[in-house]
């Protein structure tokens, strides 16, 4: 695993989520993190991760507290960001409107049906993907790109400055998908 002396912050929305576990994830890889509250912790942020969780919960915060819209303005604007599970959800069609993709909410069944699979992702290799109420991508829009499936359904999509996975990377034992992540905020950095 390679560590990172970072420059850069990313900020992890935590409002409601698994975010600890990303922060964890950042920490290992020795990338600085702060938790997201509100527009003002945004701010100091160079790249954002949006967790699992509640993703009608999520939204009903993020609109409350106006972070939807300033989230909005700075991925217009360039600023990385990657969505995990409900994350997804929230920059799919149907919320944010970030990346051109339709999301179908715990589309594999309840808590009980969560599982583990093994997963071939463009650029990393076979990895676990965990999946707890788990979405699936129903629809991928122009330019964006597919970097991992299970059972012909898009798990891992980008779009240029946007990651999103319906699974949790933040859970596995591998820090490649995070790693994919900081290396794409290095880049669109420079």
């Amino acid at each position: 695993m390679t560590n990172y002396q970072s420059p850069i912050t990313v900020g992890v929305l935590a409002l409601q989520g698994d975010f600890a576990e990303h922060k964890a994830m950042l920490t290992a890889l020795n990338v600085r993190s702060i938790e997201v509250r509100s527009a003002k912790d945004l701010e100091s942020c160079d790249a954002l991760v949006l967790p699992g969780g509640e993703s009608t919960v999520m939204m009903k915060l993020l609109k409350e507290s106006g972070l939807d819209q300033e989230i909005m303005n700075r991925v217009q604007s360039g600023m990385p960001i990657f969505g995990t599970c409900a994350g997804a959800i929230l920059l799919s069609d149907s919320h944010l409107k970030l990346i051109d993709i339709t999301v179908e909410r715990n589309a594999y069944g309840s808590q009980l049906q969560s599982f583990s699979a093994q997963i071939d992702v463009e650029g990393i290799g076979s990895m676990e993907a965990v999946c707890i109420r788990a979405p699936i991508i129903t629809r991928v829009g122009d330019g964006v790109g597919v970097l991992a499936q299970h059972e012909d359904h898009p798990v891992l999509v980008q779009k240029g400055n946007i990651l999103a996975a319906t699974f949790h990377p933040e859970l596995c034992v591998s820090h490649s998908v995070h790693k994919m992540f900081i290396e794409n905020v290095r880049a669109l950095m420079q």
